[in-house]
């Protein structure tokens, strides 16, 4: 994933506001403690979300925990609220200084330096503990919890091509 790319992901996500959002594709997708769930997400982050469910459906056959996971990946992130320019740098960061990132995701999420590290890199555990709490499938939760991990590392789990799936819809979105 390039940083042009995230830039452009950020711009998107400037003018979400004035984009349409169909919560009856996620209420379709989604039980309603689920939903509930999903509404904690910012507009921006649920038009992304939105985008990547489309993108998985339109690569076939789609069981209901990857169509869910495509809505509610990133909802360990509205455990925080970040500014675009917040998850711009964090990405820049872990693109250019990995180690410099490293060291800044092991601070504080309390502190707002610190924030869009821990943000980034812990957001996939908070959003697995967030639809376990709603009563998600084991295979969901796991999803959500492993969506930012290597597909190699899982090679031999039951949910991998799930995992390929959703990453590949993430990515073009």
């Amino acid at each position: 994933m390039t940083i042009t790319y995230r830039l452009r992901q950020g711009l998107r996500a400037l003018f979400a506001f004035s984009q349409p959002l169909d919560l009856d594709l996620a209420a379709h997708y989604l039980s309603p403690r689920l939903l509930e769930v999903f509404s904690r997400l910012n507009r921006g982050e649920q038009l992304h979300s939105l985008n990547v469910l489309r993108t998985v459906l339109a690569q076939g056959s789609t069981p209901a925990d990857l169509a869910a996971a495509a809505l509610l990946h990133d909802v360990g992130k509205s455990r925080w609220s970040l500014s675009v320019a917040q998850k711009t740098w964090a990405v820049i960061v872990h693109r250019l200084a990995p180690s410099l990132f490293e060291r800044w995701s092991r601070g504080s999420e309390s502190s707002f330096w610190h924030r869009p590290f821990v943000v980034y890199t812990h957001h996939p555990a908070w959003g697995a503990q967030l639809v376990a709490q709603a009563g998600a499938s084991e295979s969901l939760i796991w999803l959500i919890a492993h969506h930012a991990d290597s597909p190699h590392r899982w090679s031999t789990h039951p949910c991998v091509d799930w995992l390929r799936r959703l990453q590949q819809a993430d990515d073009l979105n």
